[in-house]
Parts: C-alpha cells; sequence; structure tokens
C-alpha cells in the first residue's frame, strides 16, 4: 500500500546550535500509514544552519538569500510542503523549545480527520523557563484572536502547528514579518476546523530569539487588522479528508 506523507516544516535563522537536535528527535515511523519526512527553511542565516540541518537528516532544505522574516519562512513552509506532495504538514520551531515528540499528539485529530488546523498548546500543557513579561504578551495576544474570532483558544502564538492539506492550500499570511495571529484568524474565519493539544514546552537554551517586543507589537497589530478586513470565503470542509481509521 502506497503511504501517504507528512512533512515537517521548520523554518531557520540562524540556528545551528539548536537544529540538528530537533532534526534528530522528528519520530519517523509512528503511523504505519505515513511517512515522514523534514523540510527546512532557511530564513537567510550566516551560520552553519543549512550544513547542520544536512547532517542531522533533513531530507529537504529551501535558503532564501537574505532574511525574510518568520512569515515569510511560513508562508514558504506551508507552499513547499505542497509541492513535495504532503498529505498533513507540521511546522515545528527549530530553536529546541517545542517536543518533537509530541508530533503525533498535535497531528493525531488531523489524522482522525475531526480537525484540520492544530495547534501544540504550552498553556494547555506544561511550561518550563517563560519568563512574566513572554507570559503576559502571549496572553494579551491570545486573547485578541479570541475576542475576534468569538472563541476560546489556549495559545494563540504556538511554534507547533498541524495542517491538513486542505489548509495548508488555502492558507493566507498577509505579513512577512510573523504568522502566528493572522494564520489562526485566516484559518478559522474561513470555517477550518482548529484543535488544541497539551504539549511540554522548555524554553530555550542556546541562541538567542530575535523578536523584538516593540517590532513584535508594531509589525502584528497592522497585519490583524489588515487580515480582519479581508473577505474570506467560507469552506466547504470534508471531515473524512485526511481521516485514517487506524489511528496514531
Amino acid at each position: 500500500m502506497t503511504k501517504k506523507k507528512i512533512i515537517v516544516f521548520m523554518p531557520a535563522h540562524n540556528e545551528e546550535e539548536n537544529i540538528s537536535g530537533v532534526i534528530a528527535r522528528v519520530p519517523r515511523a509512528f503511523h504505519p500509514h505515513y511517512e515522514v519526512e523534514v523540510l527546512v527553511i532557511d530564513d537567510g542565516s550566516k551560520d552553519r544552519t543549512v550544513a547542520a540541518s544536512k547532517a542531522a537528516g533533513a531530507d529537504h532544505i529551501v535558503s532564501f538569500p537574505h532574511n525574510k522574516g518568520l512569515g515569510a519562512a511560513v508562508r514558504e513552509g506551508l507552499k513547499q510542503s505542497c509541492l513535495l506532495s504532503a498529505d498533513i504538514g507540521i511546522m515545528i520551531d527549530a530553536d529546541n523549545e517545542y517536543p518533537p515528540e509530541q508530533i503525533p499528539d498535535v497531528l493525531a485529530p488531523i489524522i482522525a480527520g475531526r480537525a484540520d488546523y492544530t495547534f501544540g498548546s504550552r498553556f494547555k500543557g506544561q511550561i518550563q523557563g517563560m519568563k512574566l513579561h513572554r507570559r503576559l504578551g502571549n496572553y494579551t495576544f491570545t486573547l485578541l484572536q479570541a475576542i475576534l474570532l468569538r472563541r476560546w483558544i489556549y495559545d494563540g502564538q504556538s511554534g507547533m502547528r498541524g495542517f491538513s492539506r486542505d489548509a495548508m492550500e488555502n492558507a493566507v499570511i498577509v505579513h512577512d514579518y510573523n504568522y502566528a495571529q493572522v494564520l489562526t484568524l485566516n484559518l478559522v474565519r474561513q470555517g477550518y476546523r482548529l484543535e488544541e493539544i497539551p504539549i511540554s514546552y522548555q524554553v530555550r537554551t542556546k541562541g538567542q530569539s530575535f523578536i523584538k517586543f516593540r517590532q513584535y507589537v508594531t509589525s502584528v497589530l497592522p497585519a490583524i487588522y489588515k487580515e480582519m478586513r479581508r473577505p474570506v470565503s467560507k469552506r466547504n470542509v470534508n471531515p473524512q479528508t485526511n481521516r485514517d481509521d487506524a489511528g496514531v
């Protein structure tokens, strides 16, 4: 029987110290009906991110000539996953903060056919090492999304997200700098079914985050406004599209 395909894609900018460990921990054989491949989107790294990714066993690497931003990298990851014939995609940050071992958990609702878009939710699971100002920022932006969508969500900034093929094909990210808020607003407004799965999260111990709070706020708020002004068409989502009764 021909297996379906899962693409695990990782946006990465100067993550030579972390990305090898993330790639090595990706489960490759957790479901009998799916093969798993790893795709790295190198966002103009100046270090050895690409070499480290190759050495760790990445199946595909796409490199930008210069740093475009996390939103642009995630957009490219979704596009390339579709071009690589993925039936399901999952994005995970390359900074070693999110648990690759829980990829099966995050994808289970999509494989079962009950969701099209999933989060690995830190605030429904366990968090180690997150500072108070980051918690408050996460709470604030998540609350804003919940108000705009008129439904409760727990972790609107998660860096671990699963997608059905249909969700990947139709997702729109209107901003190159970041993706977290606008992607969820876009997909849920289109009618895609969202589910959050508890995960364990550990703040990075190597490297540094390139997201600065002031730049984040001044870039993301206009992007949210732009997304909410855009008309979207409701999709006729087929619950059986990815269903696999064998389970995970």
